[in-house]
């Protein structure tokens, strides 16, 4: 019988989008047993309080213009600290299967022979909103929402997004990692068929105590961003949804 010459499973771990309460029980324990984490940029330091500090730490967080470790390389280390660790946690950001390439990771990790097991997490294109007091649906405002990355891989599987498309179809959108590309983006949905008034809501960092809004229409939110210096990580809301915020915002 031919034995593993990996002594530990990697567990593709959402952290969720911030607040350490949205962390699921299995990742938090995970996260407590580990010998090593190996995590995103986008996770809060609520959420990586709770590793023990004899537990291996490794960065390998990307951000816009600023890459700490390539994938290739990042799933790489995750395959070499399996053969020495029992419990290797690759933590991500919200949920490792939304935008996160947890299925790039595990494909990876499968072929060479890694055992792998998916913690999922809160993602915070639902959670962000809620926190805003937007919620994503609602049956006297809309009946379908569309998730999806405003900003695409140089190397995927077909060159951009179909906007326009979206803008036909959807009733809200829920942009990720969009912020520095709306001057583009916008445009091709009004193309679509949506109109300049529309709602568009800006949440940064969503969820966590620094938790930002910017609230405009698509023909004004551009320019909001400038005058305001509003930056990234956000994720953007785009619909009538976002004007229930006045009513459902909770007061404090």
């Amino acid at each position: 019988m031919n034995q593993s010459k990996y002594l530990g499973k990697v567990y593709l771990v959402g952290a969720g989008p911030g607040d350490p309460g949205l962390l699921t029980v299995k990742g938090k324990t995970l996260l407590e047993h580990a010998d090593v984490v190996i995590y995103d940029a986008l996770v809060s330091p609520e959420i990586m309080a709770i590793i023990p500090d004899t537990v291996e730490k490794i960065n390998a967080g990307k951000r816009k213009d600023r890459h700490s470790l390539p994938q290739a390389e990042t799933t790489e280390l995750l395959r070499v600290k399996a053969q020495t660790n029992a419990v290797v946690v690759r933590l991500k950001g919200g949920d490792p299967f939304v935008f996160g390439r947890g299925g790039e990771e595990m494909a990876d990790l499968i072929q060479a022979g890694v055992e792998v097991e998916v913690v999922p997490g809160i993602t915070s294109g639902i959670a962000a909103p809620a926190y805003a007091g937007i919620p994503i649906t609602h049956r006297h405002y809309n009946s379908s929402v569309t998730f999806v990355t405003g900003h695409e891989a140089t190397e995927k599987y077909r060159p951009e997004v179909n906007w326009q498309a979206i803008a036909q179809g959807s009733e809200t959108i829920v942009i990720y990692m969009g912020v520095h590309n709306l001057p583009r983006i916008i445009p091709s949905l009004i193309t679509g068929g949506m109109t300049a008034e529309t709602p568009i809501a800006l949440i940064r960092w969503g969820t966590r105590p620094d938790q930002t809004q910017l609230i405009g229409t698509l023909g004004t939110i551009v320019e909001q961003i400038a005058r305001t210096g509003f930056q990234a990580p956000a994720i953007a809301v785009i619909g009538k949804v976002v004007n229930l915020r006045s009513l459902l915002l909770p007061r404090k």
